[in-house]
């Protein structure tokens, strides 16, 4: 008799190690991208533009390479969800950053409701198998604050926008990650 499983219903729990290099880099990453976005990003708008098309596709990025270390797409639906919504938005924000900066801060509002959601289940869906997840089901439910300030900025076309009204939401989730490494090696030198 033979036995043969699913992927689906094969349930990896992430390695702590692996957790703690994934959240720190995701923090640094954020860290580098609110600097820029602070100095070069607001001061020269075509180097924003490059910063507001970057911001979701690192997320893509990461997302995909998180889940594929942990079983893979189909084993974490959640992230694949992620990759899937960070990639579209990727597309959407290229698509209107150049025309409308506006337009281009309410993609951006949307895909924060939307990770932030998928980001607060993931945190939820690893709670029983990893340490560390608190910082994240924070942070996507913090994302969906974020997500209204954003659509609220993209609908009044009288107010400046720039990608430096992003970076606030960069900086959240810089340090959401950062804690949720920080726990992790806390956790491993305990």
């Amino acid at each position: 008799m033979t036995i043969t499983a699913t992927l689906s219903s094969v349930s990896v729990p992430p390695d702590s190690h692996w957790l703690k290099r994934y959240y720190s880099t995701r923090a640094l990453f954020s860290i580098v991208w609110v600097a820029l976005a602070f100095t070069v990003g607001k001061a020269q708008p075509l180097i924003g533009s490059v910063l507001l098309v970057a911001y979701p596709a690192w997320d893509c990025l990461a997302n995909y390479i998180d889940a594929s270390r942990n079983g893979g797409l189909r084993v974490n639906p959640t992230q694949m969800l992620n990759v899937i919504v960070s990639a579209v938005v990727t597309l959407g924000v290229v698509i209107t950053v150049s025309h409308d900066v506006h337009a281009a801060i309410g993609v951006i509002g949307v895909w924060a409701a939307l990770s932030g959601i998928l980001q607060l289940s993931t945190g939820i869906w690893r709670w029983r198998s990893a340490s560390a997840q608190w910082p994240q089901i924070l942070s996507g439910a913090q994302s969906n604050l974020a997500a209204v300030h954003f659509l609220m900025k993209a609908t009044h076309p009288s107010t400046i926008v720039s990608v430096a009204d992003v970076a606030p939401y960069a900086a959240f989730g810089a340090l959401y990650f950062a804690i949720s490494a920080g726990v992790l090696a806390f956790k491993r030198q305990a």
